[in-house]
């Protein structure tokens, strides 16, 4: 079925999440007003620098903001294999603070090698500007400059906004029947792109499913994309599905409502033979309000994978690559993890390694994300940390030296962060999992001293049967912890478990001690602060 085109409607104007007094009988404003609202910008490129010799470049986007004069990596899209003028399928989401001038920097990159190192990676021009630019245009189209100031040929970006105002998503599982063969040599490699129209009538895609390689009857993932992104939240909006050359014009509702669609082909249908070039079949469409649940306690993991832990493919390791499928550091993911997720919101968790060499290059890393995504670290739940190393071990080499600080100060600045942004009802727990040995002890010192003025706590799990007493020393129990400066930590925000002692434990007895300090710990920041934490704190 083959439906005409409809015709798009018009924007709206940004909506931002606050209340601004006005009118004589408005009252004295009380406290400062923060207009936050999320944005969502699409990228696409045109007419980028060609920098492969034997085929054209291949261009993903690197998104940067500004921080303290410095810019930091937020996110990145897909890479367009093959492509001088790519349509990113990734979406970048940001927070749009009104009252705040956030400069934003969009770097095209020509992927060279399968290496997270932008500097391996011919750069292929960038665009710089502020958020508000963006969100008041929504629609920009600028040229990309190289780092001598002159344009990157005719090559330019293209950057369109979309306040995400609606929270409400869908969830979509679709699969192929009897597609057209396309390939030579063997079936097809289908694939779905969603698109919406634009209040100038372009489309513009919003949504690519993944390859699925060599099949005529493809099933796709269940995929998940806001409804605003989709069609605007409008269900009557119509959206354009195509697959190859084919596209199904429709309604949100039609695609919801009908089961198949036949896939027409213009060109083959005047053919008397021709019947349709394959079916379409939606199995599962769910439209629901998104749960944003704030979590009152965010938790990160931090592991150890020094040398000292020993040759992960030796069973005397504490890493051991035991073909049965544990070691000591599964265990205590197991065991603590399951303690942790039941007082984080959404269970997603931030996992990071230290201490260990990283391919390509072999160079020492002391926060390095354990599933090789630094721009998503997350792990999804316990499973998804322990999936993720046991998936990490075999790919890097344990080295050293043990420093703890790095990962400290790594998730001190999201806490300074979320200060920042007055999110001051978040807290940050980092959990590391380590085997006692400690090379900095003087940085990591400070680096807990400068902590204890944050919304942060650290939870240091001992593993193995070495002398834990540099960790016993950072628990801060019996006397204040100084850091080499001689200041003194404004409060005690660590918390040493030996996992030996309770590793046949029941869950109960372990839960208790992990926690054992973290609610005072929680409620004294918030009391400094004369902030009132939530009533989701662990108890």
């Amino acid at each position: 079925v083959l439906l005409p085109p409809g015709c798009g409607r018009g924007g709206t104007p940004i909506s931002m999440a606050c209340t601004l007094a006005s009118g004589p009988d408005a009252g004295p404003a009380i406290g400062p007003q923060h207009c936050i609202t999320k944005v969502e910008l699409s990228v696409c490129g045109s007419n980028l620098l060609d920098r492969d010799v034997a085929s054209k470049s291949d261009p993903f986007c690197v998104l940067f903001h500004d921080v303290d004069g410095n810019w930091v990596e937020l996110a990145r899209t897909e890479t367009a294999v093959n492509n001088l003028n790519p349509v990113f399928g990734v979406k970048f989401q940001v927070d749009y603070h009104f009252e705040e001038v956030q400069k934003l920097k969009f770097a095209m990159f020509d992927e060279d090698k399968c290496s997270t190192q932008l500097y391996e990676h011919d750069f292929l021009g960038e665009f710089t500007c502020t958020l508000g630019v963006i969100v008041s245009n929504k629609k920009l189209h600028r040229p990309l400059i190289l780092p001598n100031g002159k344009p990157a040929g005719k090559g330019a970006i293209t950057i369109t906004a979309q306040e995400l105002s609606d929270n409400r998503i869908i969830t979509l599982t679709m699969c192929g029947r009897k597609l057209d063969k396309k390939d030579f040599f063997g079936k097809s490699d289908p694939y779905l792109e969603f698109h919406k129209q634009g209040d100038d009538g372009k489309w513009m895609m919003v949504h690519r499913t993944e390859v699925i390689k060599n099949t005529l009857d493809p099933v796709w993932k269940p995929f998940t994309v806001p409804l605003i992104s989709l069609c605007n939240g409008d269900v009557d909006r119509n959206i354009k599905v195509c697959i190859y050359i084919v596209c199904l014009y429709l309604v949100l509702y039609a695609l919801c409502s009908q089961v198949e669609f036949e896939c027409i082909n213009p060109k083959k249908q005047k053919k008397k033979s021709y019947k349709n070039s394959g079916v379409i079949i939606v199995k599962t469409c769910k439209v629901r309000k998104e749960k944003k649940g704030k979590n009152m306690v965010t938790f990160a993991v931090g592991i150890d994978f020094t040398a000292s832990n020993g040759n992960p493919r030796e069973p005397s390791s504490l890493h051991y690559i035991n073909p049965m499928g544990s070691n000591e550091y599964l265990s205590a993911i197991w065991a603590v993890g399951q303690i942790i997720q039941d007082y984080d919101t959404d269970k997603n968790f931030p996992a990071l390694g230290f201490g260990a060499q990283l391919p390509p290059d072999w160079k020492v890393s002391h926060e390095f994300a354990i599933n090789f995504n630094p721009t998503n670290p997350f792990c999804s739940g316990v499973e998804g940390i322990v999936q993720a190393y046991s998936n990490c071990l075999p790919h890097i080499r344990f080295y050293g030296p043990t420093n703890f600080a790095p990962i400290i100060n790594h998730v001190a600045r999201f806490a300074t962060q979320a200060l920042q942004q007055d999110t001051a009802a978040q807290y940050f727990t980092l959990l590391i999992i380590t085997d006692g040995v400690i090379s900095d002890m003087d940085e990591t010192r400070h680096a807990v001293v400068q902590a204890a003025k944050l919304p942060m706590s650290i939870i240091i799990i001992g593993v193995g049967n070495a002398d834990f007493t540099a960790m016993e020393f950072l628990d801060g129990d019996s006397s204040a912890l100084r850091s080499y400066t001689g200041e003194e930590a404004v409060r005690d925000i660590v918390q040493f478990v030996p996992f030996r002692d309770f590793r046949n434990a029941p869950k109960e007895t372990l839960a208790k001690s992990v926690l054992a300090e973290l609610p005072q710990q929680v409620t004294q920041y918030f009391k400094q602060k004369n902030l009132s934490p939530s009533n989701t704190m662990p108890e």
